[in-house]
């Protein structure tokens, strides 16, 4: 669709630019709103910084930590960057206006219209299902995962169904709430994780450094690298990366 629109790209970024740099916008505190905006709505799309991801990329199994790491790094720019850019692209080049009653998911489904008609509508419904049910099962995952190891073992049948049961009950509110509470919840909970996660991320950033020099010297000598965690100075027994 960008393709065959291709013409309008120049209108696209003098309208992003001219936004972006609009000094009403900018004294009338627009563009900070609009940047607070776009780090909470993106931290939806790659969870960078809140610590929930990282519960996906451990269950990868590969020789060294830093190869996950650098997999992890570039679904931030995927899914973030390019994902959500071209869409931003796509809608712009469509020649609709967004407006305060078009905008969001129906404003998207109406750009796609008019490249791909009534099955635009379609396609952004079933994809919108698609996403909204993977990240129902990715987070409730990542709650099993958690369970596990607070619990040191997997808990009870008995615990998982009542668990599964509640969490099944605040699903179901939360698809019967406004959509601006639903927002809100989610970003105040977003807060919270990136409030503790950042300065765990602080602590450990050396570990994180001794571990990407331990995989690069490995990487120069011409090895697969294959990490342990003695190698970069870690004392206490784990019971991984042995």
């Amino acid at each position: 669709m960008i393709i065959l629109n291709i013409t309008y790209i120049p209108t696209v970024f003098s309208k992003i630019f001219s936004d972006a740099f609009n000094f009403k916008a900018i004294f009338g505190s627009i563009a900070g709103s609009s940047m607070m905006y776009g780090i909470k709505r993106g931290l939806y799309s790659n969870e960078a910084g809140i610590g929930s991801a990282p519960n996906a990329a451990a269950s990868a199994d590969v020789s060294h930590p830093v190869k996950q790491g650098l997999v992890q790094m570039l679904s931030v720019f995927i899914d973030t960057l390019l994902i959500c850019t071209a869409t931003a692209f796509m809608c712009l080049s469509s020649g609709v206006e967004p407006t305060e009653e078009l905008s969001g998911a129906p404003y998207v489904q109406e750009a796609l219209s008019t490249f791909l008609g009534r099955y635009g509508y379609h396609f952004i419904v079933f994809s919108l299902v698609l996403f909204a049910f993977t990240t129902l099962i990715g987070n409730l995952f990542y709650v099993d995962t958690n369970l596990a190891y607070i619990n040191g073992k997997v808990p009870s049948k008995k615990f998982m169904v009542c668990y599964r049961i509640l969490a099944a009950v605040i699903i179901l509110f939360g698809t019967v709430q406004e959509a601006n509470l639903a927002w809100n919840i989610s970003d105040l909970l977003m807060g919270i994780m990136a409030i503790i996660n950042l300065p765990t991320i602080l602590i450990l950033g050396k570990k994180a450094i001794d571990c990407l020099k331990d995989y690069e010297k490995q990487k120069s000598s011409g090895k697969n690298p294959v990490f342990h965690y003695k190698d970069i100075g870690i004392t206490e027994e784990l019971d991984f990366w042995k």
